[in-house]
């Protein structure tokens, strides 16, 4: 029942430059069209912050990837493939304080992944925990069925990173991510959700590479059918608004975009915990991998 801001995953590909570069010779090498933001992450109750309380969500995520695009869409002609398992627990308070007209929402998150990625040849895995969150939003109740959140996260740079190594937890970077979610919720009816997120990326000090601004819409479309169950689809879509910039310098052709799609189920308990579970493929996808991914949610009171 919550989304006081965003962030689950920390990019399944946060440092595949080297290899990418020598490979494609692209601006897909620099940041391995990898985002700060997990494109997809969120689907029902995505702006339904429950109310006052302590309370732990948990994501679950593994995601495929066996291609590469480059900017024209076009599959990279090298031997790639990708693995990302993680679980993100991630504590949000929804605060008696009012303000705006709603409540107060705080949060942090962790991220702890593993991560196995060959391209071109080499290989390499590594697991730990990813990039710390932080964030804050107001959250409305503005009927029995419609609800929203608005706030901002930090995603600070503390997962691990080495510029020379394939693969790697952390970006490296520091990202600001302003975000707006809206859900209608309807156990006899339609259900809705739309989450939008903006990542104002910060410049990584190792490669002097700064990825440009990126909008996400993470949306899901269902029905409640009865007994706490609702059925329906989801998935996101993903664009980026400015081009990197490599030195300060514009990088041609370095804008990654995708789309995706799926089957997605929830089932929400009278005691107020819920699980969801999603399925997406990636679709349209420019300078970036494409793959597919399961995603699982659940909150629980505590």
């Amino acid at each position: 029942m919550i989304d006081a801001l965003t962030r689950a995953f920390s990019s399944p590909l946060p440092g595949l430059g080297l290899v990418l570069a020598a490979a494609c010779g692209s601006s897909l090498a620099a940041e391995g069209g990898g985002s700060a933001y997990p494109s997809g992450v969120e689907t029902w109750l995505a702006g339904a912050v429950p109310p006052p309380g302590h309370y732990l969500l948990m994501y679950g995520n593994s995601y495929r990837a066996d291609t590469l695009r480059d900017g024209r869409g076009d599959s990279v002609p090298v031997r790639f493939r990708l693995g990302v398992d993680g679980v993100t627990p991630r504590y949000v308070w929804s605060t008696p304080m009012a303000l705006g007209g709603g409540n107060l929402v705080l949060q942090a998150l962790l991220p702890l992944l593993h991560i196995k990625a060959e391209v071109a040849g080499a290989s390499q895995s590594t697991s730990g925990p990813g990039d710390l969150a932080l964030g804050a939003a107001v959250a409305w109740h503005h009927s029995p069925v419609l609800h929203s959140v608005a706030g901002a996260n930090i995603i600070l740079p503390t997962g691990s990173y080495d510029a020379a190594d394939l693969v790697n937890l952390g970006r490296h970077y520091t990202t600001l991510q302003p975000t707006y979610a809206v859900s209608r919720v309807d156990a006899a009816g339609l259900n809705a959700d739309l989450k939008l997120t903006l990542n104002l990326n910060g410049r990584n000090s190792d490669t002097r590479y700064r990825t440009g601004t990126e909008l996400f819409a993470d949306y899901a479309l269902g029905w409640g059918v009865g007994g706490g169950w609702v059925l329906g689809m989801g998935g996101h879509v993903r664009t980026q608004l400015q081009d990197d910039r490599q030195d300060g310098v514009s990088v041609d052709d370095s804008r990654t975009r995708s789309w995706s799609i799926g089957p997605s189920v929830k089932y929400e308990t009278k005691q107020g915990w819920f699980i969801a579970a999603r399925w997406q493929q990636d679709q349209g996808v420019r300078n970036g991998p494409q793959g597919h991914t399961l995603w699982i949610k659940t909150v629980l009171p505590l």
